[in-house]
């Protein structure tokens, strides 16, 4: 089976991603896209400690993940791709693996230089130009906090950032 969820939040693998979307769409890995987190052991023992049973997780960083697509892409089973950055996922798609997706924007909160868009939401203005090139480069970009929420739609996400 394909990765069937591919989602920009900066918690990575925690436990909404792995409880609920893991069980909704009974995931069996997940690729975690994040050249630092690719480079420590240690994290990344921390970050799979909370996996299922049999669950698998890969750390690899954007350009291993980009070489790796179609392996990783093709396993048994249903998977997860999570990018902590906008800017990550951006970059993944502008190699045109991901042609063709849904990215789901989950949690990215609230800090400086960011402005709310939703609750789970805030954005800075390079996030904002992120998301736009992204929806050019895959299938539909769209927000959701649970896999039981209804999705928003990129132009409702941006729409405050237009004025």
């Amino acid at each position: 089976m394909p990765i069937e969820l591919f989602r920009i939040d900066e918690r990575l693998l925690h436990g909404q991603v792995v409880v609920g979307w893991g069980e909704r769409l009974s995931l069996s890995y997940y690729v975690v896209v994040d050249d630092d987190l690719a480079e420590s052991d240690w994290e990344q023992e921390l970050y799979a400690g909370g996996l299922p049973a049999g669950a698998e997780a890969y750390f690899l960083s954007e350009v291993e993940v980009a070489r790796r697509f179609r392996q990783l892409d093709g396993r048994s089973g249903a998977g997860a791709l999570l990018a902590r950055t906008t800017a990550a996922m951006r970059r993944l798609a502008e190699t045109g693996v991901l042609s063709g997706r849904t990215v789901d924007v989950g949690c990215l909160g609230a800090a400086p230089g960011r402005r709310r868009s939703l609750d789970y939401v805030y954005l800075s203005p390079d996030e904002v130009a992120d998301l736009r090139a992204l929806a050019g480069r895959v299938g539909r970009v769209e927000a959701r906090d649970v896999p039981s929420a209804q999705a928003v739609a990129l132009d409702r996400l941006l729409e405050d950032f237009d004025a």
